[in-house]
This record gives C-alpha cells, structure tokens and sequence, in this order.
C-alpha cells in the first residue's frame, strides 16, 4: 500500500495537469502576426543583387569592347 500512494498521487497530478493547462493556454491572448513574412526581404535581397550585376556588366563592357583580344 505504500507504494502505491505515491503513484496514485502522481497520477492524480497529471490528470489534473492534463487538464488545468490546456485551459491556461487558452486563457492567452494570440501572438500578433508578422508584420514580414520574411520573402520581402528576399526579394529586396534579389533585387539589389540585380543591380550590382548590372552595374558591374556595364563596367566591364566598356574594358572588354576596346580589348585588342576579339572576343566576340
């Protein structure tokens, strides 16, 4: 009988866990939502890595069309 009182009590505390926190969670107002969701900064990301290609190819052409070397 003395061991099992310890496990009756055990027992009885996680029914009542089991019970009482799901009702504490829901007890709690909502997380906000984001305000980004991440892929707009993807997408500036991108963006400014357009650009560099860009710029960058405009500053090579201009070594690369007056190169001795025909290429192209």
């Amino acid at each position: 009988m003395a061991r099992t009182l310890p496990s009756a009590l055990a027992a009885a505390a996680a029914l009542v866990f089991a019970v009482v926190m799901p009702a504490a969670a829901a007890a709690q107002a909502p997380a906000p939502a984001p305000t980004s969701d991440g892929t707009s900064i993807d997408q500036c990301i991108a963006y400014l890595l357009m650009i560099v290609a860009l710029v960058l190819t405009y500053l090579i052409h201009p070594l690369d069309a007056s190169s001795p070397y025909k290429l192209f």
